[in-house]
């Protein structure tokens, strides 16, 4: 084949702003990459390069981006043949190995050929709670359980840690741990010396687990929590830029996490999300995949990934109502899980 390949950018405005540990984000940010063959130019494979500003460890500033993407784009053969080239930038890695699987298959949105992608199968996911005020957290959490999820994952550290157990004490008054999952994502805003007592206080409202409760790089601290087991952790940002596999062997043997959370779009794209999950399971270690942002066309191919794998547990793929611009998709959340409405 003869690649070509273009690239554009695209701004989603959120519905209404998303609250995290590390701030309030009210726009996302995304590239797509377009591939084609000479010899065939209107069949084309497109994918999604999705950055998190303060996350992405590709990403420093818009130029700094485009001129990868650029580089890419301008040898897009040589990095189609070998895409290892690419695994320190690990966004762009993800939307190219997704317009390539895309042109492969026909430019019909089709990256994982499964019963997920024909409509015939159903993925559980979790419903996810934004921090803010507490009412507005409140009022996500009764929407979410009206729409019927049995998993909710709040994510907590932005505002009073008394206000939050009091909104999770409120769900567990009417919800009991068999009725309703409740999972934790901190993004690292506790502090090593805090977190055994949070995650103590949290342990009695039957938690799930805890989603990254200290910043990643305190290797000692996060396996003595993980050890101590006051409330099963799962290692989320602790998992980014570690991409070679000796190192992934060494954090993963070293921690001794409960469970890992896998975004591909940070973690060296479905390459290297496939073998964080290989050896996670060589170790009994459960394993999610989350969706990062994406749009609808990044969300649609995490997905279709996540269902080559026999999952049972919820899934963090429920993001694809976050904006008022979002790309169409026969993408449907309904009953706690996302599926195809196909016609």
């Amino acid at each position: 084949m003869n690649l070509k390949a273009s690239f554009e950018k695209k701004i989603f405005e959120f519905k209404r702003p998303g609250g995290t540990s590390r701030g309030v984000m009210t726009q996302k940010k995304a590239w797509f990459i377009s591939v084609w063959d000479i010899e065939n130019p209107n069949v084309v494979g497109v994918g999604e390069c999705s950055i998190i500003e303060g996350l992405s460890p590709d990403y420093d500033n818009d130029e700094q981006y485009e001129n990868q993407i650029q580089r890419v784009v301008r040898d897009i053969n040589d990095f189609a043949i070998d895409l290892t080239r690419l695994k320190h930038e690990p966004s762009i890695l993800f939307g190219l190995e997704m317009a390539l699987l895309d042109l492969q298959n026909g430019g019909k949105r089709l990256f994982f050929d499964t019963d997920f992608f024909h409509g015939k199968e159903a993925i559980p996911i979790n419903g996810l709670i934004w921090m803010g005020e507490p009412t507005f957290m409140s009022d996500q959490i009764d929407e979410k359980l009206a729409q019927g999820f049995s998993c909710i994952k709040m994510k907590i550290g932005a505002i009073d840690f008394d206000k939050e157990i009091e909104l999770l004490e409120g769900i567990r008054k009417e919800y009991s741990k068999e009725q309703i999952t409740l999972r934790v994502d901190a993004n690292g805003a506790f502090s090593p010396v805090s977190s055994p007592e949070k995650l103590r206080r949290l342990s009695q409202l039957d938690i799930h687990s805890i989603e990254q409760p200290i910043k990643p790089k305190h290797w000692a601290e996060m396996h003595e929590l993980c050890s101590n087991n006051y409330l099963p952790i799962a290692l989320d940002e602790e998992l980014i830029g570690v991409n070679e596999k000796s190192e992934k062997i060494n954090l993963l043997d070293t921690i001794k996490p409960q469970y890992i959370i896998l975004k591909p779009s940070l973690m060296g794209g479905f390459r290297g999300t496939s073998e964080w999950i290989a050896l996670a399971e060589e170790r009994n270690i459960p394993w999610w995949i989350t969706s990062a942002l994406e749009s609808n066309i990044g969300l649609d191919a995490i997905a279709q990934f996540t269902s080559q794998y026999k999952v049972t547990l919820p899934q963090g793929l429920g993001t694809g109502a976050l904006y008022t611009n979002n790309i169409e998709s026969t993408l449907k959340v309904e009953l706690g899980e996302i599926k195809h409405e196909r016609p």
